[in-house]
């Protein structure tokens, strides 16, 4: 069935119930995981909502994306260690997450990719999250919603 299972994450408690399923999945199919984070790119003004709140060096930028990388992936690294499930844990940064997560699939060789129905800028009277829809529209493997 599946051999390698991409599992994209923000963090958010959605994506890491999204996580939890697929492991399980791919336990049962003998699939491997590929956790995979995409941070956006650096802008030299950091912004809450739409207001500016300060300024971030690009060095400052990567620290924050290499430890919210770790924390994220870590979480389903550990699930995925728990379960007996062969792990492997990519991220970048990119302004456009959906392409991110297609161009990942792609150079990992992933045959479905295992997806939260949204995450932090989701909202939960939305059926979809934009990332989300966006990845089912234009992915050419099959793509799991997890709600």
């Amino acid at each position: 069935m599946y051999k390698n299972i991409l599992v994209p994450t923000d963090g958010s408690p959605l994506s890491r119930a999204a996580a939890e399923k697929a492991i399980k999945l791919a336990k049962t199919v003998g699939a491997k995981i590929t956790a995979f984070f995409a941070a956006p790119a650096a802008t030299p003004v950091l912004y809450k909502g739409l207001l500016p709140v300060g300024l971030m060096t690009t060095t400052e930028h990567k620290a924050l994306v290499e430890k919210a990388a770790a924390q994220h992936l870590g979480y389903i690294g550990n699930l995925a260690k728990k379960a007996g499930v062969p792990f492997k844990a990519t991220h970048c940064t990119d302004e456009y997450p959906a392409s991110a997560i297609l161009k990942a699939a792609k150079k990992e060789k992933c045959d479905l990719i295992y997806i939260a129905s949204h995450g932090h800028t989701g909202f939960r009277k939305t059926l979809l999250g934009s990332q989300t829809t966006k990845v089912l529209a234009d992915s050419p493997i099959p793509v799991l919603v997890h709600r």
